[in-house]
């Protein structure tokens, strides 16, 4: 690792790779978020509160993890640089622990409940081991700017299409490889999937390179001195994680419901969800020429007011075929725009640390950032749930008038309530006008600094 060419072209095949490894991760993450719950209460066997808690229960230990591995990545210099090495020493567990969380075990209620929750927590461990380096590495595989607004870019694209993969064929896989026998058809399924994204993880150690070494050597650096390189431009970028996925959460969980009960369009259930995925395309390609000529805290703002405007015409032309797919369309835009810029922002904010804190943390960054984005999930999920439970929503019934207006409220109005917010923490971020310098100073430093490539610390 070092600073040569740390400010050129990173080659087509490095982008590809890096954005490839999200493809990875959501072999895992999507199947966890849509269909692990019901896993575990339709063919492990364990009751829905006991699932339930158990979700809740990890978050507390993810937050451990992220935090443990955001830290040790920051204190790992190796001669592959800081992240790519846990490419690889993550891909082999990933792979292992991905079965073993879909084995069933002929252990009895009680110690199939405790192999759920080993399993479980050994499998979100390995994702953190693998995911917190590929939130890291973007500033170490370039400085160029351009350059790292496309390689966030494309990881987000590639994220849409390892969503739109396991989304589209989960459910026919395990029901081809079960024959019948489900318990049979996800263990095959998750199996494959395991051993696919291992595969992907080493194509993504193979083929990047962390050229930009940090400018500030964190090996004997306390948790307590690491918390000090935490600017305020990184708790704006944690808090834009939090709400940005809580309106995910919102509008992805509560489409469903209001174009089913308040509109019903039933049959438009699964074009939404297509239209969901396919609108955020356009814009997640355009970003990176947009970001050449527009400030990122500009772009905020009108992706911001896109989805506002997209959730309004919802609700206005709710009769109109033409205005709600209009809406769905630009709603797309909007939040997938915001999703990108909000990633993009991400290598400034590492950057910001070093220019003002002398503090190479970016692991510590991407841990925090992590943290906040289930945070906003698991927060959001159950207070969704509760807020329709209290509308008096009842499953696969004719709703009245209370539990039409709460979903209403959950689709058309949090959202808004939610992009306010977001624009917002935005008007706080400076760093797009001290872009320049940053890069500029910090260049400036690496040219200073005697790198030591052989020099290997765990």
């Amino acid at each position: 690792m070092g600073s040569e060419n740390s400010n050129g072209k990173v080659p087509l095949i490095s982008k590809i790779a890096y954005g490839f490894g999200d493809v990875g991760c959501n072999f895992s993450w999507m199947f966890v978020s849509n269909f692990l719950m019901i896993f575990y209460t339709d063919v492990f066997g364990i009751t829905a509160a006991a699932a339930g808690t158990m979700m809740l229960v990890t978050k507390f230990i993810d937050a451990l993890t992220d935090t443990g591995m955001g830290m040790i990545v920051d204190r790992t210099h190796t001669r592959w640089g800081q992240g790519r090495p846990y490419f690889v020493l993550g891909a082999v567990p990933f792979a292992v622990f991905t079965f073993l969380t879909f084995y069933i075990p002929d252990l009895g209620s009680t110690g199939k409940l405790v192999w759920a929750y080993v399993t479980y927590c050994l499998l979100c461990t390995a994702y953190t081991v693998v995911n917190i380096p590929l939130n890291t590495i973007v500033p170490r595989l370039t400085s160029d700017v351009h350059e790292r607004d496309i390689l966030v870019s494309t990881r987000m694209i590639c994220a849409m299409v390892g969503t739109a993969i396991v989304m589209s064929i989960t459910a026919p896989m395990v029901k081809f490889f079960g024959g019948g026998n489900e318990a049979k058809g996800y263990l095959t399924t998750m199996t494959i999937y395991g051993i696919v994204a291992m595969l992907i993880f080493f194509i993504t150690f193979a083929n990047t390179k962390e050229v930009v070494p940090p400018t500030v050597n964190n090996e004997k650096t306390s948790l307590k001195e690491s918390l000090k390189g935490l600017t305020g431009q990184a708790w704006i970028l944690f808090l834009l994680n939090l709400f940005y996925f809580s309106l995910y959460v919102v509008r992805n969980t509560t489409v469903l419901y209001y174009f089913k009960y308040n509109l019903g369009r039933t049959e438009w259930l699964s074009l939404v969800g297509i239209l969901g995925i396919l609108s955020g395309l356009p814009m997640l390609l355009a970003l990176p020429a947009l970001e050449k000529k527009f400030s990122k805290r500009s772009l905020m703002f009108f992706s911001v007011g896109l989805y506002i405007a997209g959730d309004l015409l919802i609700f206005i032309g709710k009769n109109s075929a033409a205005c709600l797919l209009g809406g769905l369309i630009i709603t797309g835009l909007g939040i997938y725009g915001i999703f990108g810029i909000t990633f993009a922002m991400q290598p400034d904010v590492i950057d910001y640390s070093e220019y003002q804190k002398n503090s190479s943390i970016a692991g510590l960054i991407a841990a925090f950032q992590g943290f906040f984005v289930k945070g906003g999930m698991g927060l959001t999920s159950f207070v969704i749930g509760a807020f329709l439970k209290n509308g008096g929503y009842v499953a696969n019934t004719v709703q009245t008038p209370k539990a039409l207006s709460y979903i209403e409220i959950c689709f058309i109005w949090i959202p808004i309530v939610l992009c306010v917010i977001i624009a917002g923490l935005t008007y706080f971020y400076k760093l797009d006008s001290i872009r320049g310098a940053m890069t500029e100073e910090l260049e400036g430093r690496r040219k200073k600094i005697a790198y030591e490539p052989e020099k290997i610390t765990a």
